[in-house]
């Protein structure tokens, strides 16, 4: 699979962390946001979503409606950015600190590949050990993302605002990946301190 775009979420409340400003917290010398932007050095456009003092160069910035408007609100933000041919988006958490490329180049591969499935994938993202699915570390294709916002806001009245992203995801085919390559989990996030000084002893 070639081009794709990337919209990471960052306006989380980070309440178990005290309401700090989370993906600015660093993490092997550098802030999870960061981390996982370049990550997706590769893709256009990059789009963060969440506030930003300084946005970082080549990437665009946007806000949820309301703000704090949960996740499902931030990828309609995000999506709202994005060209109308672009056919392919990495959603992403900003507090995925362990994120690689080849890690996203992976599940690329796999919602490109036909013999991955007998139906073509909406989507693929990584599962942990445990087979749940880390649904902010994946990658869609922005038609079948689009058309399940207009569900989910249609279901709820016209506003996606505090809506889970398990209801966002729940009628998409799904392939999912399971980690093997080398190195700790890319899907790993951080919500709480201890998670920061895993991926901490992780990065070194």
């Amino acid at each position: 699979m070639g081009a794709y775009a990337a919209v990471v979420l960052a306006g989380g409340a980070a309440r178990r962390m005290g309401g700090v400003d989370k993906p600015a917290l660093p993490v092997g010398g550098r802030s999870m946001r960061d981390r996982v932007l370049s990550a997706i050095a590769d893709a256009s456009p990059r789009i963060l979503v969440g506030p930003a003092d300084t946005p970082p160069a080549g990437v665009r910035v946007t806000r949820e409606r309301p703000p704090g408007g949960g996740p499902v609100a931030a990828t309609a933000a995000g999506l709202a950015l994005l060209d109308a041919g672009t056919s392919v988006v990495a959603l992403l958490a900003a507090d995925l600190p362990l994120l690689t490329r080849d890690a996203v180049a992976l599940l690329l591969r796999a919602l490109a590949d036909p013999a991955g499935g007998r139906v073509e994938a909406d989507g693929a993202c990584y599962v942990d050990a445990d087979g749940r699915r880390q649904m902010l570390c994946g990658v869609w294709r922005v038609p079948a993302l689009r058309g399940a916002l207009d569900r989910l806001a249609a279901e709820r009245g016209g506003s996606v605002a505090g809506a889970p992203v398990r209801a966002l995801l729940a009628g998409l085919a799904v392939r999912e990946v399971a980690w093997a390559g080398d190195g700790p989990p890319p899907w790993f996030d951080c919500d709480t301190d201890e998670d920061v000084r895993r991926a901490e002893e992780w990065a070194r």
